[in-house]
Protein backbone atom coordinates (compact mmCIF):
# COMPACT_ATOMS: atom_id res chain seq x y z
CA UNK A 1 0.00 0.00 0.00
CA UNK A 2 1.24 3.46 -0.53
CA UNK A 3 -1.37 5.52 1.89
CA UNK A 4 -3.57 4.16 4.02
CA UNK A 5 -5.56 3.68 7.83
CA UNK A 6 -4.45 0.49 9.98
CA UNK A 7 -6.37 -0.66 12.68
CA UNK A 8 -7.49 -4.17 13.78
CA UNK A 9 -11.15 -3.37 12.88
CA UNK A 10 -12.38 -0.35 10.23
CA UNK A 11 -15.67 -1.30 9.37
CA UNK A 12 -17.05 2.12 10.75
CA UNK A 13 -14.13 4.36 8.90
CA UNK A 14 -14.72 7.67 6.91
CA UNK A 15 -11.17 8.11 6.16
CA UNK A 16 -10.77 6.64 2.79
CA UNK A 17 -13.63 9.24 1.68
CA UNK A 18 -11.95 11.90 3.77
CA UNK A 19 -8.52 11.46 2.03
CA UNK A 20 -9.61 10.80 -1.51
CA UNK A 21 -11.09 14.68 -0.68
CA UNK A 22 -8.09 15.73 0.06
CA UNK A 23 -6.15 14.70 -2.40
CA UNK A 24 -6.26 12.18 -5.15
CA UNK A 25 -4.27 9.43 -3.65
CA UNK A 26 -4.66 6.13 -3.07
CA UNK A 27 -5.58 5.42 0.16
CA UNK A 28 -6.40 2.09 1.82
CA UNK A 29 -8.45 0.90 4.63
CA UNK A 30 -6.17 -2.40 6.20
CA UNK A 31 -7.19 -4.39 8.96
CA UNK A 32 -4.24 -5.73 10.27
CA UNK A 33 -4.91 -8.59 13.51
CA UNK A 34 -2.51 -7.88 16.10
CA UNK A 35 -0.83 -11.07 15.71
CA UNK A 36 0.57 -9.57 11.87
CA UNK A 37 1.52 -5.93 13.16
CA UNK A 38 4.95 -6.63 13.87
CA UNK A 39 5.67 -8.09 10.55
CA UNK A 40 3.77 -5.05 8.99
CA UNK A 41 5.54 -2.61 10.64
CA UNK A 42 8.94 -4.47 9.63
CA UNK A 43 8.39 -4.86 6.42
CA UNK A 44 7.57 -0.78 5.49
CA UNK A 45 5.92 -1.40 2.26
CA UNK A 46 4.11 2.03 2.36
CA UNK A 47 4.38 5.51 2.08
CA UNK A 48 2.66 6.89 4.73
CA UNK A 49 -0.13 5.60 7.43
CA UNK A 50 -2.75 6.50 9.64
CA UNK A 51 -2.77 4.45 12.84
CA UNK A 52 -6.00 3.61 15.10
CA UNK A 53 -7.50 1.79 17.84
CA UNK A 54 -5.79 -0.43 19.27
CA UNK A 55 -2.14 0.46 17.30
CA UNK A 56 -1.68 4.46 18.33
CA UNK A 57 0.91 3.26 21.17
CA UNK A 58 2.03 0.16 19.51
CA UNK A 59 3.50 1.56 16.60
CA UNK A 60 5.80 3.98 18.39
CA UNK A 61 8.71 0.71 19.45
CA UNK A 62 9.04 0.82 15.38
CA UNK A 63 9.60 4.50 14.73
CA UNK A 64 13.20 5.50 14.14
CA UNK A 65 11.51 9.51 15.26
CA UNK A 66 8.54 10.78 17.30
CA UNK A 67 7.54 14.33 17.59
CA UNK A 68 7.63 16.25 20.40
CA UNK A 69 3.70 16.32 20.91
CA UNK A 70 3.52 12.47 19.94
CA UNK A 71 6.45 12.11 22.75
CA UNK A 72 4.84 13.85 25.80
CA UNK A 73 1.32 12.21 24.51
CA UNK A 74 2.82 8.83 23.74
CA UNK A 75 0.28 8.27 21.00
CA UNK A 76 1.09 8.18 17.53
CA UNK A 77 -1.28 8.14 14.85
CA UNK A 78 0.51 9.21 11.65
CA UNK A 79 3.74 7.40 10.19
CA UNK A 80 5.56 8.52 7.34
CA UNK A 81 8.03 6.63 5.66
CA UNK A 82 10.94 8.56 4.89
CA UNK A 83 13.45 7.16 2.59
CA UNK A 84 13.01 4.00 4.80
CA UNK A 85 13.05 5.65 8.65
CA UNK A 86 9.37 6.02 10.00
CA UNK A 87 8.84 9.44 11.57
CA UNK A 88 5.81 9.49 14.01
CA UNK A 89 3.52 12.32 14.06
CA UNK A 90 -0.01 12.79 16.12
CA UNK A 91 -2.40 14.89 14.52
CA UNK A 92 -5.15 13.64 16.60
CA UNK A 93 -3.87 16.64 18.50
CA UNK A 94 -4.82 19.20 16.58
CA UNK A 95 -7.65 18.07 15.29
CA UNK A 96 -8.92 17.34 18.75
CA UNK A 97 -8.14 21.08 19.71
CA UNK A 98 -10.04 22.45 16.61
CA UNK A 99 -13.28 20.41 17.20
CA UNK A 100 -13.78 22.18 20.86
CA UNK A 101 -12.52 25.34 19.62
CA UNK A 102 -14.99 25.51 16.50
CA UNK A 103 -17.64 24.36 18.77
CA UNK A 104 -17.12 26.78 21.54
CA UNK A 105 -16.95 24.56 24.10
CA UNK A 106 -14.71 25.85 26.31
CA UNK A 107 -12.26 24.00 29.06
CA UNK A 108 -10.56 26.81 30.49
CA UNK A 109 -10.48 26.79 34.39
CA UNK A 110 -13.19 23.62 34.42
CA UNK A 111 -13.61 20.39 35.54
CA UNK A 112 -12.59 17.71 32.55
CA UNK A 113 -13.53 14.10 32.91
CA UNK A 114 -12.31 12.07 29.91
CA UNK A 115 -13.62 8.36 29.25
CA UNK A 116 -10.92 5.89 28.22
CA UNK A 117 -7.52 5.03 28.63
CA UNK A 118 -5.63 4.16 25.06
CA UNK A 119 -4.10 6.58 22.71
CA UNK A 120 -6.99 9.45 21.68
CA UNK A 121 -7.56 9.32 25.45
CA UNK A 122 -4.18 10.25 26.11
CA UNK A 123 -4.27 13.12 23.30
CA UNK A 124 -7.77 14.26 24.96
CA UNK A 125 -5.66 14.67 28.38
CA UNK A 126 -3.09 16.98 26.55
CA UNK A 127 -5.66 18.86 24.99
CA UNK A 128 -7.71 19.10 28.02
CA UNK A 129 -4.57 20.56 29.75
CA UNK A 130 -3.48 23.24 27.03
CA UNK A 131 -6.77 24.32 26.93
CA UNK A 132 -6.74 25.36 30.76
CA UNK A 133 -8.83 23.06 31.98
CA UNK A 134 -8.84 23.37 36.16
CA UNK A 135 -9.16 20.17 37.05
CA UNK A 136 -8.63 16.59 33.96
CA UNK A 137 -9.26 13.07 35.40
CA UNK A 138 -9.22 9.92 33.14
CA UNK A 139 -11.53 7.42 33.81
CA UNK A 140 -11.06 3.13 33.30
CA UNK A 141 -12.81 0.42 33.55
CA UNK A 142 -10.13 -0.76 35.78
CA UNK A 143 -8.53 0.91 38.41
CA UNK A 144 -4.80 1.67 37.47
CA UNK A 145 -2.47 4.42 38.13
CA UNK A 146 -3.16 7.96 36.98
CA UNK A 147 -7.20 6.78 36.77
CA UNK A 148 -10.17 7.12 38.40
CA UNK A 149 -12.98 4.32 37.43
CA UNK A 150 -16.42 4.55 36.69
CA UNK A 151 -17.85 4.18 40.84
CA UNK A 152 -15.06 6.67 41.56
CA UNK A 153 -16.99 8.76 39.08
CA UNK A 154 -20.74 8.53 40.06
CA UNK A 155 -19.39 8.69 44.04
CA UNK A 156 -16.90 11.63 44.12
CA UNK A 157 -17.05 13.35 40.69
CA UNK A 158 -20.59 14.55 40.08
CA UNK A 159 -19.38 17.78 39.27
CA UNK A 160 -18.02 17.50 36.40
CA UNK A 161 -18.49 20.62 33.96
CA UNK A 162 -16.94 19.01 30.34
CA UNK A 163 -17.13 15.35 29.44
CA UNK A 164 -14.37 13.95 26.53
CA UNK A 165 -15.41 10.44 25.69
CA UNK A 166 -12.54 8.69 23.75
CA UNK A 167 -13.71 4.83 23.79
CA UNK A 168 -15.26 3.09 21.06
CA UNK A 169 -18.89 3.06 23.02
CA UNK A 170 -21.67 3.79 20.74
CA UNK A 171 -20.07 3.64 17.82
CA UNK A 172 -21.60 2.06 14.70
CA UNK A 173 -22.67 -0.71 14.56
CA UNK A 174 -23.43 -0.65 18.63
CA UNK A 175 -25.08 2.89 18.53
CA UNK A 176 -27.71 2.22 21.14
CA UNK A 177 -25.31 2.15 24.12
CA UNK A 178 -23.41 5.06 25.93
CA UNK A 179 -20.33 4.64 28.00
CA UNK A 180 -22.07 6.79 30.49
CA UNK A 181 -25.31 7.80 32.63
CA UNK A 182 -24.91 11.49 32.49
CA UNK A 183 -27.70 12.23 34.71
CA UNK A 184 -25.16 12.40 37.66
CA UNK A 185 -23.41 15.22 36.36
CA UNK A 186 -25.71 17.86 37.07
CA UNK A 187 -22.80 20.35 36.65
CA UNK A 188 -22.05 19.37 32.89
CA UNK A 189 -21.93 22.03 30.54
CA UNK A 190 -20.23 20.30 27.39
CA UNK A 191 -19.94 16.74 26.00
CA UNK A 192 -17.12 15.82 22.89
CA UNK A 193 -17.03 12.68 21.57
CA UNK A 194 -14.35 11.51 19.48
CA UNK A 195 -17.00 9.39 17.41
CA UNK A 196 -18.01 10.30 14.07
CA UNK A 197 -20.04 7.40 13.05
CA UNK A 198 -22.92 7.80 14.04
CA UNK A 199 -22.42 11.21 13.14
CA UNK A 200 -24.43 11.97 17.25
CA UNK A 201 -23.76 8.98 19.26
CA UNK A 202 -26.72 8.15 21.98
CA UNK A 203 -24.01 10.04 24.48
CA UNK A 204 -24.28 13.67 22.20
CA UNK A 205 -28.00 12.75 21.65
CA UNK A 206 -28.60 12.49 25.63
CA UNK A 207 -26.36 15.52 26.43
CA UNK A 208 -28.13 17.97 23.75
CA UNK A 209 -31.29 17.00 25.14
CA UNK A 210 -30.55 18.22 28.40
CA UNK A 211 -29.67 21.56 26.24
CA UNK A 212 -26.30 21.10 26.80
CA UNK A 213 -23.78 21.49 24.26
CA UNK A 214 -22.32 18.55 22.77
CA UNK A 215 -20.29 17.64 19.82
CA UNK A 216 -19.79 14.46 17.77
CA UNK A 217 -16.64 13.68 16.18
CA UNK A 218 -16.33 14.54 12.37
CA UNK A 219 -15.05 17.44 12.65
CA UNK A 220 -11.82 15.97 14.49
CA UNK A 221 -11.48 13.52 12.21
CA UNK A 222 -11.13 15.92 8.94
CA UNK A 223 -9.10 18.34 11.09
CA UNK A 224 -6.49 15.82 11.92
CA UNK A 225 -6.68 13.89 8.33
CA UNK A 226 -5.67 17.63 6.80
CA UNK A 227 -2.86 17.71 9.14
CA UNK A 228 -1.83 14.10 8.29
CA UNK A 229 -1.69 14.59 4.61
CA UNK A 230 0.39 17.68 5.12
CA UNK A 231 2.83 15.53 6.31
CA UNK A 232 2.34 12.85 3.87
CA UNK A 233 3.20 15.09 0.77
CA UNK A 234 5.06 17.73 2.86
CA UNK A 235 2.23 20.29 1.49
CA UNK A 236 1.06 23.30 3.08
CA UNK A 237 -3.19 22.89 2.80
CA UNK A 238 -5.15 26.28 3.19
CA UNK A 239 -7.12 26.39 6.25
CA UNK A 240 -10.99 26.84 4.53
CA UNK A 241 -10.29 23.68 2.64
CA UNK A 242 -11.44 21.88 6.55
CA UNK A 243 -14.39 23.40 6.27
CA UNK A 244 -14.97 22.90 3.01
CA UNK A 245 -13.89 18.67 3.35
CA UNK A 246 -16.40 19.19 6.16
CA UNK A 247 -19.02 20.19 5.00
CA UNK A 248 -18.71 17.88 1.90
CA UNK A 249 -18.22 14.75 3.76
CA UNK A 250 -21.70 15.77 6.81
CA UNK A 251 -23.56 16.03 3.73
CA UNK A 252 -22.89 12.64 1.84
CA UNK A 253 -22.86 11.09 5.31
CA UNK A 254 -25.71 12.61 7.18
CA UNK A 255 -29.55 11.76 6.47
CA UNK A 256 -32.28 13.95 5.39
CA UNK A 257 -34.73 13.01 8.20
CA UNK A 258 -38.83 14.89 7.17
CA UNK A 259 -41.26 14.80 10.09
CA UNK A 260 -44.84 16.02 9.78
CA UNK A 261 -48.22 15.90 9.79
CA UNK A 262 -50.18 12.67 6.90
CA UNK A 263 -50.16 14.81 3.68
CA UNK A 264 -47.68 17.09 4.52
CA UNK A 265 -45.89 15.95 1.17
CA UNK A 266 -42.87 14.30 2.92
CA UNK A 267 -42.83 11.57 0.46
CA UNK A 268 -43.04 14.13 -2.90
CA UNK A 269 -40.61 16.46 -1.31
CA UNK A 270 -38.25 13.56 -0.64
CA UNK A 271 -37.91 12.26 -3.88
CA UNK A 272 -37.45 15.57 -5.01
CA UNK A 273 -34.51 16.19 -2.50
CA UNK A 274 -33.06 12.78 -2.95
CA UNK A 275 -33.01 13.58 -6.69
CA UNK A 276 -31.69 16.84 -6.43
CA UNK A 277 -28.53 15.24 -3.84
CA UNK A 278 -27.86 12.22 -5.32
CA UNK A 279 -28.92 10.32 -2.43
CA UNK A 280 -30.97 7.27 -1.71
CA UNK A 281 -34.93 8.02 -0.55
CA UNK A 282 -36.88 5.72 1.37
CA UNK A 283 -40.28 5.95 3.05
CA UNK A 284 -40.97 4.01 6.78
CA UNK A 285 -44.57 3.30 5.58
CA UNK A 286 -43.67 1.81 2.15
CA UNK A 287 -40.91 -0.38 4.27
CA UNK A 288 -43.63 -1.06 6.62
CA UNK A 289 -45.75 -2.43 4.43
CA UNK A 290 -43.25 -4.10 2.37
CA UNK A 291 -41.94 -6.37 5.71
CA UNK A 292 -45.20 -6.25 7.47
CA UNK A 293 -48.31 -5.75 5.73
CA UNK A 294 -50.59 -3.08 4.43
CA UNK A 295 -51.07 -0.45 7.36
CA UNK A 296 -54.79 -0.22 7.60
CA UNK A 297 -55.04 -3.80 8.00
CA UNK A 298 -52.57 -4.10 10.53
CA UNK A 299 -54.24 -1.36 12.73
CA UNK A 300 -57.39 -2.67 12.29
CA UNK A 301 -56.23 -6.06 12.90
CA UNK A 302 -53.31 -6.07 15.03
CA UNK A 303 -54.07 -1.92 16.92
CA UNK A 304 -51.55 0.80 17.17
CA UNK A 305 -49.21 -0.45 19.40
CA UNK A 306 -48.23 -3.36 17.37
CA UNK A 307 -47.90 -1.00 14.37
CA UNK A 308 -45.98 1.38 16.26
CA UNK A 309 -43.05 -1.40 17.42
CA UNK A 310 -43.08 -2.41 13.23
CA UNK A 311 -42.36 1.32 13.20
CA UNK A 312 -39.71 1.45 15.21
CA UNK A 313 -37.68 -1.54 13.98
CA UNK A 314 -37.63 0.55 10.26
CA UNK A 315 -36.37 3.48 11.82
CA UNK A 316 -33.44 1.56 13.85
CA UNK A 317 -32.58 -0.13 10.55
CA UNK A 318 -32.18 3.01 8.18
CA UNK A 319 -30.98 5.20 11.27
CA UNK A 320 -27.61 3.10 11.69
CA UNK A 321 -26.16 4.13 8.35
CA UNK A 322 -26.38 7.48 6.88
CA UNK A 323 -26.64 8.87 3.34
CA UNK A 324 -29.98 8.88 2.62
CA UNK A 325 -33.50 11.25 2.20
CA UNK A 326 -36.45 9.46 4.81
CA UNK A 327 -39.80 10.35 4.64
CA UNK A 328 -41.00 8.92 7.83
CA UNK A 329 -45.29 8.54 8.53
CA UNK A 330 -47.27 11.21 10.37
CA UNK A 331 -46.68 9.07 13.57
CA UNK A 332 -42.95 8.21 13.41
CA UNK A 333 -41.84 10.85 15.95
CA UNK A 334 -44.98 10.29 19.20
CA UNK A 335 -42.65 7.36 20.37
CA UNK A 336 -38.82 9.76 21.93
CA UNK A 337 -37.04 6.59 21.03
CA UNK A 338 -37.81 7.16 17.70
CA UNK A 339 -36.59 10.40 17.10
CA UNK A 340 -33.33 9.87 19.12
CA UNK A 341 -33.05 6.86 16.46
CA UNK A 342 -33.51 9.30 13.36
CA UNK A 343 -30.97 12.30 15.25
CA UNK A 344 -27.96 9.53 15.07
CA UNK A 345 -27.11 10.45 11.73
CA UNK A 346 -30.02 13.00 10.55
CA UNK A 347 -31.08 16.19 10.44
CA UNK A 348 -34.73 16.86 11.01
CA UNK A 349 -36.94 18.98 9.18
CA UNK A 350 -40.27 19.38 9.98
CA UNK A 351 -42.38 20.22 7.18
CA UNK A 352 -44.98 22.77 8.55
CA UNK A 353 -47.98 22.39 5.83
CA UNK A 354 -50.77 24.83 6.80
CA UNK A 355 -53.78 22.51 8.32
CA UNK A 356 -55.95 23.95 5.41
CA UNK A 357 -54.18 22.82 3.13
CA UNK A 358 -54.00 19.30 4.09
CA UNK A 359 -56.95 16.80 2.69
CA UNK A 360 -58.12 13.81 5.28
CA UNK A 361 -58.24 10.42 3.27
CA UNK A 362 -59.54 6.88 3.92
CA UNK A 363 -56.35 5.07 3.44
CA UNK A 364 -55.07 6.70 6.60
CA UNK A 365 -55.87 5.01 9.80
CA UNK A 366 -55.83 7.89 12.67
CA UNK A 367 -56.75 11.14 9.61
CA UNK A 368 -59.98 9.72 7.79
CA UNK A 369 -61.82 12.25 8.32
CA UNK A 370 -61.29 16.19 8.77
CA UNK A 371 -62.54 16.47 12.46
CA UNK A 372 -59.55 13.46 13.02
CA UNK A 373 -57.09 15.47 10.84
CA UNK A 374 -57.56 18.27 13.09
CA UNK A 375 -57.63 16.82 16.21
CA UNK A 376 -54.13 14.92 15.33
CA UNK A 377 -52.80 18.50 13.80
CA UNK A 378 -53.33 19.65 17.36
CA UNK A 379 -52.02 16.79 19.69
CA UNK A 380 -48.73 16.91 17.23
CA UNK A 381 -47.49 20.21 16.16
CA UNK A 382 -45.54 20.90 19.34
CA UNK A 383 -43.87 17.37 19.15
CA UNK A 384 -43.15 18.10 15.20
CA UNK A 385 -41.50 21.52 16.62
CA UNK A 386 -39.54 20.23 19.37
CA UNK A 387 -37.80 17.22 17.60
CA UNK A 388 -36.71 18.89 14.37
CA UNK A 389 -33.44 20.57 13.99
CA UNK A 390 -35.13 22.96 11.68
CA UNK A 391 -38.84 24.19 10.91
CA UNK A 392 -39.88 24.56 6.98
CA UNK A 393 -42.86 26.84 6.81
CA UNK A 394 -44.34 24.69 3.60
CA UNK A 395 -47.15 27.08 2.46
CA UNK A 396 -46.17 27.10 -1.26
CA UNK A 397 -45.06 25.07 -4.22
CA UNK A 398 -43.34 21.46 -3.57
CA UNK A 399 -40.58 23.21 -4.99
CA UNK A 400 -40.51 25.98 -2.65
CA UNK A 401 -40.30 23.70 -0.01
CA UNK A 402 -37.26 21.49 -1.85
CA UNK A 403 -35.78 24.83 -2.38
CA UNK A 404 -35.79 25.65 1.41
CA UNK A 405 -34.50 22.59 2.13
CA UNK A 406 -31.84 22.40 0.17
CA UNK A 407 -30.56 26.42 1.59
CA UNK A 408 -30.42 24.83 4.95
CA UNK A 409 -28.63 22.00 3.89
CA UNK A 410 -25.40 23.86 1.62
CA UNK A 411 -25.31 27.07 3.67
Amino acid sequence: MKYGLIGEKLGHSFSKEVHNKLFDYDYELKEIPQNELDLFLKQRAFKAINVTIPYKEKVIPYLDFVSDIATEIGAVNTVVNKNGKLYGYNTDFWGLKSLIQKNGVSLKDKKVLILGSGGTSKTAFAVANSLGAKEVLRVSRNKKDGFITYEDTFKNHTDTQILINTTPCGMYPNIDVSPLDIKCLENLEGVVDAIYNPLRSKLVCDAQKRGIKAVGGLYMLISQAVVAAEKFLDTNIEPQKTDAVYKSILNQKQNIVLVGMPGSGKTTVGKLLAEKLELEFLDTDDLITEKYGNITDIFKTKGEAVFRTYETEVIRRLSAVGGKVIATGGGAVLRPQNTDLLKRNGRIYFLDRPLESICATPDRPLSSNREDLEKLFNERYDIYRNCADRHIISNGTETDTVNAVLEDILK
